[in-house]
């Protein structure tokens, strides 16, 4: 994740800082939770964002006040990274379809009004979407099969035509937050994906998905999850890591895995087994924290040789002592 900086409710715009923090390769977010802004500060703004690219992000939620009224935006027309979220209700939505420079889109407007607000055609030319979570049900994903330069994609909660996603064929990234239980198959048609998380929401397992070339995989408070036995599915993974997973019984890895470095396993209760890790040929840093493995029984087994950070926590806090200990005197680094 690259570096940022979170600039909230500026009364006036420092154009030289915000231009350095940029030039330095940071993300600079410039965010108002209410009608603080000026038509002044609106076109220090836009004369910003005709400089730079998404790296600079202009970001309106909030306004418990007063409800936001989308026609602020017609004074950034060369906005490329606008945040419309964590909204109750906006007025004049339409006006988005005017920002012909946006690159990338977070929307959130819980009491939206407009479900086909995808077909909007300035939308499709979108590189990175976040859509969050609606009162309605029925917000459209239908039209995402004509975002074809979309290369990042977080959608929570919607489920109305997810297929389409399987149409996106330059998505690098896909976040599927708060999805209730709905076949994931559509993700086998994603052939440049790399990056896969599933956070909240449930479902049993990931059978859907087949081989692929994912890099990165997320399981994060997915309710109902028990079965892991599809790993093999993901020979190319780089990052694993399964947190609040109080179902799921055991990890094994059955084949080799020679690119993954780093796995993460967290507050999974019930978990008794991580075998197989000998697989794992450059796995360099392992975390396991509350789960119901026996240390004793789990260092019986071979390690990786590249292994260098070896964390094993159970928030008792003599056996973690003892632990940190053992694993010290066998070379790991701890903490």
């Amino acid at each position: 994740m690259r570096p940022f900086n979170r600039i909230d409710n500026p009364k006036t715009i420092d154009k030289n800082f915000v231009e350095s923090e940029l030039k330095l390769g940071k993300e600079v977010i410039l965010q108002f939770v209410d009608k603080s802004y000026t038509d002044k500060i609106l076109a220090d703004i836009n004369e910003l964002c005709s400089k730079f690219d998404e790296s600079l992000c202009i970001r309106f939620y909030g306004h418990y006040s007063k409800q936001f009224d989308c026609k602020i935006l017609q004074k950034i027309p060369n906005v490329k990274c606008l945040y419309i979220d964590c909204l109750q209700s906006v007025d004049n939505l339409q006006i988005l379809q005017e920002l012909t420079n946006l690159k990338s889109l977070s929307l959130g407007i819980y009491e939206l009004q407009d479900t086909e607000i995808l077909n909007f055609d300035n939308l499709k030319n979108l590189t990175e979407l976040s859509v969050t979570d609606t009162k309605t049900k029925a917000f459209n994903l239908e039209y995402l099969r004509q975002y074809k330069r979309l290369k990042s994609l977080i959608i929570c909660g919607h489920t109305k035509n997810i297929d389409a996603v399987g149409e996106l064929s330059e998505l690098e990234f896909l976040s599927l937050n708060s999805v209730k239980k709905v076949p994931v198959n559509f993700i086998n048609k994603l052939k440049k994906l790399k990056t896969l998380n599933f956070i909240l929401g449930g479902r049993d397992n990931l059978n859907d998905i087949e081989e692929n070339e994912i890099e990165n995989l997320e399981i994060v408070w997915v309710r109902g999850f028990n079965d892991l036995s599809c790993l093999s599915n993901f020979p190319k993974l780089k990052t694993l890591k399964i947190e609040n997973e109080i179902q799921l019984p055991k990890i094994h890895f059955d084949n080799i895995f020679s690119d993954l470095t780093d796995l993460k396993i967290i507050n999974c209760k019930t978990l008794e087994t991580i075998t197989g890790l000998k697989n794992l040929l450059k796995l360099s840093s392992l975390v396991i924290n509350l789960t119901k493995v026996d240390f004793d029984n789990f260092m019986l087994q071979e390690l990786p040789k590249e292994l260098k950070y070896l964390g094993f926590h159970t928030t008792k806090t003599k056996i973690d002592k003892d632990i940190k200990a053992t694993l010290e005197s066998k070379g790991y680094e701890c903490r």
